[in-house]
């Protein structure tokens, strides 16, 4: 889990470079304090948990292949249509 310190940390970094914007990504989750945390300064950070990760990943197709495609089939209204 990473707690509000390492965002702290995280932001202190930030700001010692005189980034305003930074991403934060864990393949763990973030603590309650972490969520919450709103660093004073103008820093804004977006915090990506691992499953949201793992989303990303499969939407972008990042890391990840194709195991099965399914076949969705409906009935076509036309072929049975009134003659």
């Amino acid at each position: 889990m990473v707690g509000r310190p390492e965002l702290h940390k995280f932001v202190g970094a930030l700001a010692g470079q005189g980034a305003k914007k930074g991403i934060f990504i864990t393949t763990s989750n973030f603590t309650k304090e972490a969520l919450e945390y709103t660093p004073k300064n103008e820093t804004k950070i977006v915090l990506i948990d691992g499953e949201q990760l793992a989303q990303l990943m499969t939407d972008y197709n990042l890391g990840c292949t194709t195991q099965q495609v399914y076949e969705l089939k409906k009935i076509d209204s036309d072929y049975f249509g009134e003659e």
